[in-house]
């Protein structure tokens, strides 16, 4: 039995959604791997008379392949998807079998619009929270549109396969044979990038708002929800909801929750939104703001939604140190999530820039599979929690430099070490390395912003203990703007607080 009790008894409630037949065609062979898809896909025949499994040859061994009665989807699993990949799997069985996905007619126009053959491939790992959207972005356009094929492929079984085109970090997304895009990436990421653009004509002569919120995360959400409570009109603008939080695996500070995972906030974000009468525009990148009688939302694909009152809650994202190598090396060795890429650099030398709390937890996840982890922080101590750095101090292969700063990141084809500057001695020295992972905070995404609102030099949005900009009428809460500490539950209250004032604004003008 692959799955264990509990997960079955979840999956069987999901089979139950089925609404045809799912023809599954699997490639397998004698090893270990391919006698547990083997006995994964049997135990699914036997919950659900609507799925049949039939032996064949794929392009690679194992993996399986998902059909209806229509004929072949395009969809390709190379590898076991358990883990993260679960959900993946769940979803393509119930799309498959025609079960309507969630996912607005404008973007399924637009999948549908594609006329070029584009054959994908996904390399994952099973461990990588950030894999997931990806690979259901690829399914969906894969069983919407004949012209697409997608195929996931775990890099934790396929290992001569990654090691040849030298990836080193997931998602990494290849199209007819060639690199097309790294790291976490939305349908409207895809499209864009596949030059698709959007059909502008239902965001034409939309009313104003009273409150339109740009961002859909932990602030966002919590600011759409307290205005749509005021019962007044409320919109929220996002290019996909949940944010930064769908990054992180484990969540223990959510007081009250003792422990949850981002994805599962995320989706109970979405669910809580759902609850209320709140416009949502998803899918959608915000260009420019322009502050006339009404504030004025420019998009990228040119539509303009105006509102009496606009509330920023863009988040952040992973910064960069900006030395030689990172850019070059991205991928190759240069990585950001321990999580997702932490799998491939099993019995390696590694290092972590940054002795933050994202730092130190960066080493310890790491230190369970590295050979050792060298943490280089660029002040004389460390800045983590002590709790967090007790428990750093607990693994043998942990060694920490301070006073350390990184000025370059080594290698040709991939990274093979790490140049830093002793601040104490004012030598440089020479790390060898197979990987560097990169934990110095957090980048506001703010750019769209300058020369419309006060920024400080960090790039972040200057709001009052009300959540109000030097510009009346636009307010601002979370990781975007000044406030000195970047938590989760710290967001939600300032997306509470920013809304507030937005309606205390509404009614005072």
């Amino acid at each position: 039995m692959i799955l264990d009790p509990e997960i079955k008894q979840q999956l069987a409630g999901y089979l139950e959604l089925l609404e045809g037949k799912v023809f599954i065609k699997l490639s397998a062979g004698s090893d270990a791997v391919s006698q547990n898809m083997r006995d994964l896909l049997q135990e699914l025949t036997t919950m659900s008379p609507l799925i049949s499994l039939e032996e064949a040859v794929l392009d690679r061994t194992p993996s399986f392949s998902l059909a209806n009665e229509q004929g072949p989807t395009g969809i390709t699993f190379a590898g076991i998807p358990l883990g993260h990949e679960f959900t993946s799997l769940v979803l393509a069985l119930l799309q498959v079998s025609g079960r309507a996905p969630k996912v607005d007619d404008q973007t399924i126009k637009r999948i549908k619009s594609i006329s070029r053959k584009c054959d994908f491939i996904t390399y994952i790992s099973l461990s990588c929270n950030n894999c997931p959207e990806v690979v259901q972005a690829l399914n969906l356009m894969s069983l919407l549109n004949p012209n697409i094929t997608h195929t996931m492929v775990d890099g934790g079984v396929f290992t001569e396969e990654v090691a040849s085109k030298n990836i080193m970090a997931v998602p990494n997304v290849y199209l007819d044979g060639e690199p097309f895009n790294s790291g976490r990436a939305t349908i409207e990421d895809l499209l864009i990038k596949l030059n698709v653009q959007s059909d502008t004509s239902s965001l034409e002569n939309i009313e104003p708002f009273d409150v339109l919120v740009i961002g859909g995360g932990p602030a966002g959400t919590s600011a759409a929800i307290y205005a749509a409570r005021k019962g007044i009109r409320t919109a929220l603008l996002a290019e996909n909801l949940g944010g930064q939080i769908k990054e992180t695996v484990g969540i223990e500070n959510f007081i009250s929750i003792v422990y949850t995972e981002g994805s599962k906030l995320a989706s109970n974000l979405e669910e809580h939104l759902k609850e209320y009468d709140i416009h949502i525009i998803k899918m959608q990148r915000v260009k420019q703001l322009i502050k006339k009688d009404l504030v004025e939302v420019v998009l990228t694909n040119g539509a303009v939604i105006k509102s009496k009152t606009v509330i920023i809650a863009t988040g952040a994202r992973w910064r960069n140190i900006n030395v030689p190598g990172e850019t070059q090396l991205k991928t190759k060795g240069v990585a950001y999530c321990p999580h997702c890429d932490g799998p491939f650099f099993k019995g390696k030398r590694v290092a972590v820039v940054g002795g933050g709390n994202s730092g130190v937890e960066a080493a310890i996840d790491l230190a369970a599979l590295a050979e050792h982890v060298t943490v280089l922080q660029v002040s004389e101590k460390l800045s983590a929690d002590v709790i967090l750095q007790s428990r750093m101090a607990q693994k043998p292969n942990i060694s920490v430099i301070t006073n350390a700063k990184t000025t370059e990141i080594t290698g040709t084809d991939k990274v093979d070490g790490l140049n830093y500057l002793d601040c104490t001695s004012d030598e440089t020295k020479h790390l060898k390395l197979d990987g560097v992972f990169i934990q110095i905070g957090l980048r506001p995404n703010t750019e769209w912003l300058e020369g419309s609102l006060e920024l400080n030099k960090f790039g972040e949005i200057v709001v009052d203990k009300c959540g109000a900009t030097n510009v009346p009428g636009i307010f601002a809460a979370g990781d975007c703007t000044d406030c000195p500490y970047k938590q989760i539950i710290i967001s939600m209250g300032s997306g509470a607080n920013a809304s507030l004032a937005a309606c205390d604004y509404l009614i005072r003008n």
